[in-house]
């Protein structure tokens, strides 16, 4: 039996929560309930085969006729215990032989598709008989009067009977003689026999029996004297009546008990055949593939997707046990690690429950006797845990359980404590789960696990792709090389300046590296975020204006042109014009003030509008333009002399 443990861990769950939706009776649900992985493949095999013939079935027609089942295991537990069955419960047994006939008739017709589930219906008994008679007997929940011919006598007497009541009663009613003599002129009965309401003065001059009094004795409830002797016949005949009923359902239980084992093979098949289609109900539902699996510890993914995602999960496609079955991924916070490691671990629980799965039907599953998952912090305030040690406890457990039919799954191994220790540990731990010959698939952030994976033989690398243009992760797995850290790309997009991104490369990787803007990182604002905002508000108001094809017309004429400070250039990336600030650096790359902010842009954009000498008089200040006028005061106020907590913010580059 699989570790029950990392049921909770990969939401297998609730994954039986949502097949429990499917189910129509409660003993399917019960079922659905208790449903575990199999490690037997040829259960496994048989399970896979019953959805994949149910999902054909309710493909091809999705009325099946299945029952509700209300009450019938209690019904035939008390037919067990001789306790006589009432009309309702006869009319539950009654509508389980009609559905149990429409299912056989129904599956006769799906022989063909599917033979092994609509082979199950043959042993289903239709009882006609049984059904005859508690159809017979039972009417609209109740037995009917011609369930037997002393029934049918005794309920026609009990209408005579009831008939020459009624009219005793509204004579007295309408006596001119009574009439003072009565609270109202109502009849009520009291344990089955009727009074009428009499003031309590009169009680002497009414014949009767006091069955009852009001609450504040003001009036009497009499049996008048003149009924009395056919209200004593009608007791006696419905006393005939129910001794007469009881004896009909006494018949009624002991036919349904007689047939006890049939029926109850009718309850075990039904309650089956809900269990299997509410399996194909999930299958369809999530548009599953029935797959393929192996005893080889050969995963083989295509287009997976987390079942509790639905079409928000990115497709995975994933390969493990051909020649590595150590797989170490790597890639940035929120990039999709953690998901696809529970894709990976509950598709394979799905598979080993004779599910399908979201994924294609040319996948291919390892059947194995555990899972074995450290996935989540796992730190506990009550006990004392924290992060890391959660981790080894959990990884402790792993290694003493792990052997080659084990499918081990570790998100960030080597985490939440000292990198170098960490690593260390980490690797410690891959290479004691790879000697128990075991399938292990883990996450990490430490770059030195990569190159061990690259290194170490049944090993291999892999990442989660990440869109270094857009700042967000692609959520796509791919194997075959390792993780890059973005994280001094995505420093670099958002503005840090590049010595000190190159500098910190340096110190991490002992290296020198230069960093460019390239191609994704033409657009690369010196300031801040408030910047950007600027920027996009004004390339908003620009695209808004006709005269956006006439700069760009004028532009295309002086493209690749050489600036110098004061030039306005066209921006085709931004569609509108700047104010060159800082020449063309070694790198091809021109400061450009656009709306009083400056960004770094690469030439090859650039075009040239007007030329600054055809923009401002010779010897013209060009810092009137790019510095305000509080800058300009402070740098007169400097030229004159030294002045103590001056600051200029954002001081010229002369170029």
């Amino acid at each position: 039996m699989i570790n029950k443990h990392v049921f909770k861990t990969l939401e297998y769950e609730k994954v039986k929560e949502a097949l429990k939706e499917y189910a129509i009776s409660e003993a399917a649900k019960r079922k659905l309930e208790q449903l575990q992985p199999s490690v037997n493949i040829s259960k496994i095999r048989a399970l896979m085969q019953e959805t994949t013939e149910a999902r054909i079935i309710i493909d091809i027609n999705s009325s099946v006729p299945l029952s509700a089942l209300e009450d019938t295991e209690t019904i035939m537990d008390k037919s067990d215990k001789a306790i006589v069955l009432s009309p309702l419960e006869l009319n539950s047994i009654k509508d389980l032989l009609e559905c149990s006939k429409k299912l056989r008739k129904f599956m006769d017709s799906m022989k063909t598709v599917a033979p092994t589930v609509a082979g199950y219906a043959s042993s289903m008994f239709e009882l006609p008989e049984l059904q005859k008679d508690i159809e017979h007997c039972i009417i609209n929940a109740r037995v009917a009067d011609g369930a037997s011919p002393d029934l049918n006598r005794i309920r026609k007497r009990i209408l005579i009977a009831e008939d020459r009541l009624k009219q005793k009663i509204n004579s007295i009613l309408s006596s001119a003689s009574y009439s003072n003599m009565l609270r109202e002129t109502v009849v009520s009965t009291r344990s089955g026999r009727y009074v009428i309401p009499v003031k309590r003065e009169y009680k002497k001059k009414f014949a009767g029996n006091v069955l009852d009094i009001s609450s504040s004795g003001s009036t009497l409830f009499i049996e008048p004297a003149s009924i009395a002797r056919v209200q004593e016949e009608l007791n006696e005949l419905k006393i005939a009546e129910e001794k007469e009923v009881f004896q009909i359902l006494s018949g009624l239980t002991e036919l349904v008990t007689a047939c006890a084992r049939e029926i109850s093979i009718n309850i075990e098949t039904m309650v089956n055949y809900d269990f299997i289609f509410a399996r194909a109900k999930y299958s369809q539902s999530l548009d599953c593939c029935p797959v393929e699996f192996n005893s080889a510890n050969i995963i083989d993914i295509k287009g997976g997707r987390h079942p509790l995602l639905g079409d928000k999960a990115v497709p995975l496609d994933f390969q493990v046990g051909h020649d590595y079955r150590g797989l170490v991924i790597t890639g940035p916070n929120t990039g999709g690690k953690t998901v696809a490691l529970k894709t990976i671990g509950l598709l394979t629980l799905m598979v080993q429950s004779g599910l399908h799965v979201p994924a294609q039907a040319n996948s291919n599953f390892a059947i194995f006797t555990d899972i074995l998952a450290d996935i989540g912090d796992g730190q506990s305030i009550e006990q004392s845990l924290s992060t890391f040690s959660a981790h080894v406890k959990n990884i402790s457990s792993i290694l003493n359980c792990s052997n080659e039919k084990s499918l081990i799954l570790i998100d960030e191994l080597g985490g939440g404590t000292d990198p170098v220790e960490g690593m260390g540990f980490a690797v410690a731990v891959l290479e004691k789960i790879y000697a128990n010959s075991a399938t292990v698939i883990a996450t990490t952030h430490i770059s030195q696990i990569k190159e061990f994976a690259e290194k170490t033989p049944g090993f291999e690398n892999a990442c989660m792709e990440f869109d270094i243009d857009s700042l967000k992760p692609l959520y796509k797995l791919s194997i075959g090389r390792p993780g890059e850290s973005h994280a001094f790309k995505i420093a670099l997009r958002l503005g840090v300046d590049r010595n000190i991104i190159e500098r910190a490369h340096e110190i991490s990787y002992k290296e020198h590296k230069e960093y460019s803007c390239g191609k994704e990182l033409e657009l690369q604002p010196l300031l801040d975020e408030e910047a950007i905002a600027a920027h996009s508000e004004a390339v908003c108001e620009m695209r808004d204006t006709a005269n956006n094809e006439k700069i760009k017309e004028k532009g295309d004429k002086n493209k690749n042109k050489r600036f110098k400070q004061g030039d306005c250039v066209y921006i085709s990336t931004m569609n509108r014009t700047g104010i060159v600030y800082e020449a063309e650096n070694k790198k091809g790359e021109v400061v450009v003030m656009v709306m009083k902010k400056k960004y770094r842009i690469n030439q090859k954009r650039l075009s040239l509008y007007v030329a600054a000498e055809d923009l401002y008089p010779e010897d013209y200040d060009l810092d009137i333009v790019f510095e305000s006028k509080e800058d300009r005061k402070k740098r007169k106020q400097f030229s004159k002399r030294h002045i103590e907590g001056i600051i200029i913010d954002n001081p010229r580059k002369d170029g």
